[in-house]
């Protein structure tokens, strides 16, 4: 039975959260422990889904994981990594795609790697070609077996010169966490830069390894032997600062984000100033908030680091829907990412998805079909109704749609929020929401 969330929308949202260690880098730092060879701590770790999986995933391979029961602190021990069955990887794995980037850290400590058929959000097409193409050229060998891949480096991986086709997140992590360790200077182009990228370059220079950045998007890593354990403190979570910031603005509400950072937002901080929300900066957060009056219709691409960031987008479109004019987006990140828009639409609001780019530039999805675009119309009131979640970002946007709505809105499917959304639940009632939980464990 699954869990469902009744929401009685309505109510402006006001109070305070507060945001910790960054999704798209907690799980990777852990990842990262792999590589030392002594014991590693990361401090400011969320208590979200793709945690216990990485945990879970790690202590399979004979990583000691202790969690402080005050702090939260994680301390990882590789000292006694192993190799783990294929079937309890796949089992432990779930929907994560996290195990794809355990391949080098593995090599590199026991020599071998397996990784089961990827799960992930149906968000567009996240192929893993960018990252095994990366680990042949580390001359690592990959063979396709039952339910999965083996990739093994029987000569150890050497140092290479890689350039992406697109700024990938994912196989910039790869190839950063396969090179460390390898023989030799790898040189990276096209890389993705993202702020949780950086932050992972942080910890592997922490643990000992020689990395530069250029301004060209060249990553340049000389390979070490040995590599320390590291202490560390995540960068705190610039999305779920942005959706709750989108949550104050389409509740009409007032939300202070304690750990939300300026200098990881000041796109997004922009763009909402644009479209007509309010926000105070502080030392410890910022404050989000509706200041009355009209909602400014805008024209929006989204685009990798420093762009406007398209876990940013699904959030923004709900507030949208509710400006008084027109609006457009064009995502050029993920190609199926407007697929949340059918719930939005059931609600009321007025968006039109289309295939061409309605952008300032073509971009890669162009001419192949997707509805990578979106006209909205508002302001419209949205109306209550059933949801059932697509993935993450959507998840939390039609969660955000159901709490500005009129009426009551039934939403199941809410376990995929717990991916990125630390106690959200807990969090909803602080800012208080009307709803209604009902656990389906």
């Amino acid at each position: 039975m699954s869990s469902v969330l009744t929401v009685r929308g309505g109510v402006p949202l006001s109070g305070r959260v507060a945001v910790r260690g960054a999704k798209n880098l907690v799980p990777k730092a852990m990842v990262a422990a792999l590589l030392g060879s002594e014991p590693s701590t990361l401090r400011n770790v969320p208590e979200i889904k793709d945690v216990e999986v990485v945990t879970s995933l790690l202590q399979l391979h004979g990583v000691t994981v202790a969690k402080d029961p005050v702090t939260g602190d994680l301390t990882l021990d590789p000292t006694d990594a192993k190799t783990a069955p294929s079937t309890e990887i796949d089992a432990h794995a779930g929907d994560s795609r996290i195990p794809i980037l355990l391949c080098g850290p593995l090599i590199h400590a026991i020599g071998e790697a397996f990784i089961p058929d990827l799960g992930g959000c149906k968000i567009g097409d996240r192929p893993i070609d960018y990252h095994l193409s990366s680990l042949r050229s580390f001359g690592a060998v990959v063979e396709k077996r039952p339910g999965g891949i083996h990739i093994s480096a029987p000569k150890g991986l050497k140092g290479t010169k890689l350039e992406l086709p697109y700024p990938s997140v994912g196989a910039t992590e790869q190839v950063l966490l396969a090179a460390v360790r390898a023989e030799g200077i790898t040189e990276l182009r096209g890389a993705a830069t993202e702020p949780e990228i950086i932050d992972l370059i942080c910890v592997l220079q922490k643990m000992g390894a020689i990395i530069s950045v250029q301004t060209d998007r060249t990553i340049r890593i000389e390979g070490v032997q040995e590599l320390r354990g590291y202490v560390h403190s995540a960068l705190p979570d610039r999305n779920e600062s942005a959706s709750w910031a989108s949550a104050a603005l389409v509740t009409r509400g007032d939300i202070f984000v304690q750990g939300a950072s300026q200098l990881d937002m000041l796109t997004f901080l922009n763009t909402y100033r644009k479209v007509g929300g309010g926000f105070e900066i502080h030392d410890d957060g910022i404050r989000f908030f509706h200041p009355g009056g009209k909602l400014t219709p805008l024209v929006l691409e989204t685009d990798v680091h420093p762009g406007f960031m398209t876990d940013w987008q699904q959030p923004l479109v709900v507030a949208l829907t509710q400006a008084d004019g027109v609006s457009i987006v064009h995502e050029t990140v993920y190609e199926n990412r407007f697929g949340f828009t059918d719930a939005l639409i059931r609600m009321g609001a007025n968006i039109q998805v289309h295939r061409e780019c309605l952008g300032s530039v073509p971009c890669r999805f162009g001419q192949r079909n997707f509805l990578h675009s979106a006209v909205i119309s508002g302001p419209t009131q949205l109306k209550g109704t059933d949801i059932d979640i697509p993935d993450l970002r959507g998840g939390f946007s039609h969660l955000i749609a159901a709490l500005a709505a009129t009426g009551t809105s039934r939403v199941t499917g809410i376990e995929i929020i717990n991916r990125g959304y630390e106690r959200f639940t807990e969090k909803l009632e602080g800012l208080g929401a009307d709803f209604d939980f009902t656990d389906g464990n």
